[in-house]
């Protein structure tokens, strides 16, 4: 089968444990694409992040699809949207969640920013580098976020309930993450509309992922494979499993395609 265009993850899928390509996966990109083939990069992160862990041949390449979808920069149609939480929404999550555990480690992304309201370890809690910018709740209540995340003790059960018929909530990380956008926010949706104009159909397209904010990637795309490390529920709906983000399992598959 031929792909016209392939979708990948980059945590726990292209990027290794320590946040950077291998050799050989920026080869198999490289040799995918002088054959023709079209990539998305589509990931939890903000623009910021991808440009400081992709190669610069990468960068220029790909079309990009951040925070999970809320943010689409397509290289390849000029398609350019941010689709956020609106500031009433962006009050509720917050006043709730404060409400609830005072502490919690809260911070919003807003087109490339990052706020908090109060200092924390964010490499150690995010795994990032880099610290959020503090800023006082009545100035981030009014925000259009582009993503809400949180840590910490809450009944994350409950915080569905009350917000899943409005937000587009995702637990990941083993759990410890919430990542919080817009409804009408997702991967699959943000690929949707980068085909859409490219004319490919979702069908002919390839993706890999590790999580759970793959997994409509996954149902949507013709050809989805997880890594060897990714979660069971993609594992459940993969049509190949490769091996993992640590021995190149994207590379494994890519090399195939340009014999």
């Amino acid at each position: 089968m031929e792909f016209p265009m392939i979708v990948v993850d980059l945590d726990g899928t292209l990027l290794k444990a320590n946040k950077e390509v291998s050799e050989r996966s920026i080869k198999a990109i490289l040799d995918c694409a002088s054959c023709g083939i079209r990539f998305i990069f589509a990931t939890a992160r903000p623009p910021r992040a991808v440009k400081a862990f992709l190669p610069e041949e990468l960068l220029r390449l790909g079309s990009f699809v951040y925070y999970n979808g809320a943010y689409i920069d397509c290289r390849h149609t000029g398609i350019n949207t941010h689709t956020a939480i609106t500031p009433e929404l962006t009050a509720q999550v917050l006043d709730y969640c404060l409400a609830c555990n005072p502490n919690l480690d809260i911070s919003l992304e807003v087109r490339d920013e990052w706020m908090c309201l109060k200092p924390y370890d964010a490499e150690t809690v995010m795994k990032v580098k880099g610290h959020p910018m503090v800023k006082p709740l009545a100035f981030l209540r009014q925000q259009e976020a582009s993503k809400i995340l949180f840590t910490g003790s809450m009944d994350k059960i409950a915080f569905q309930n009350k917000f899943q018929a409005d937000l587009n909530i995702l637990i990941t990380d083993d759990g410890q993450l919430t990542q919080i956008s817009s409804l009408l926010a997702s991967k699959e949706h943000a690929v949707s509309v980068i085909c859409d104009a490219m004319g490919v159909l979702l069908q002919h397209v390839m993706v890999f992922g590790d999580d759970a904010n793959d997994i409509g990637l996954f149902d949507r795309c013709g050809w989805p494979v997880a890594m060897g490390n990714a979660i069971d529920e993609l594992k459940y709906r993969a049509r190949e499993i490769t091996a993992t983000n640590e021995h190149d399992g994207v590379a494994v598959i890519l090399e195939r395609l340009c014999l």
